[in-house]
């Protein structure tokens, strides 16, 4: 009774099979598929008689080829769904343009018609207290709020220093203090100014802001 020689004549033909399937450099997923049931195909047929391929080694085989399809669909979805996240991204950052908005910052312009600003809490507070300081650093105005929550908030000063009267036009600084009970609430002024432009890069869209700088959609306090 004639015998196959396993060793020599499975690895001549696959080799064989896999140069007639392998006609392009970039092999696509149905590419793949077809080498593998080419492979597959090949070795049952050119397998040792007397050492059958056994049903365990087949499953295995099988099992590979679906991991390897899942991880490319896995990545045709995920590449889909960055390039769909960013073209939402581009969109909502031009529908920004010309929108005022707060960035964090410590600047305050006080014009004819007065002064936006904010403040940013990480917890509740039962006072925050925003200080009003000129260019020389002497403190001009202050506010106070109460029983204010977690968050960003937004004021408008109307330019009414502390003797009553009103402050010139310009720029000013704000700085923040926040308190609940006898205990300290992190805080961090907000700075107002209109998005100007859209920029996309490599690493995303980013807003022009004014003349604050460059900043992302995740910088955006509020938009007022």
């Amino acid at each position: 009774m004639a015998t196959v020689n396993s060793s020599t004549s499975t690895s001549d033909a696959v080799l064989a099979s896999l140069a007639r399937t392998d006609t392009s450099s970039t092999s696509t997923a149905a590419d793949t598929r077809i080498q593998f049931l080419t492979l597959l195909t090949t070795q049952l047929q050119n397998q040792d008689p007397m050492n059958p391929m056994e049903n365990a080694e087949l499953t295995s085989q099988l099992a590979q080829l679906s991991t390897v399809e899942g991880i490319e669909k896995l990545n045709t979805m995920m590449t889909q769904l960055i390039n769909s996240q960013e073209s939402a991204e581009g969109l909502q950052a031009a529908a920004l343009v010309g929108r005022g908005v707060l960035v964090e910052g410590s600047g305050l312009q006080l014009t004819e018609a007065g002064a936006v600003g904010g403040f940013e809490l990480d917890g509740p507070a039962d006072t925050v207290t925003i200080t009003i300081k000129n260019a020389s650093g002497v403190e001009v105005a202050s506010l106070e709020f109460t029983d204010m929550e977690a968050g960003s908030q937004n004021f408008l000063w109307d330019g009414t220093a502390k003797d009553g009267s009103m402050a010139a036009e310009g720029m000013y600084t704000v700085s923040v203090k926040a308190v609940q009970g006898d205990n300290t609430v992190v805080s961090r002024p907000l700075q107002f100014a209109a998005v100007t432009s859209v920029i996309r890069g490599s690493s995303g869209t980013d807003l022009q802001v004014g003349n604050l700088g460059i900043f992302k959609l995740d910088d955006i306090k509020q938009i007022l």
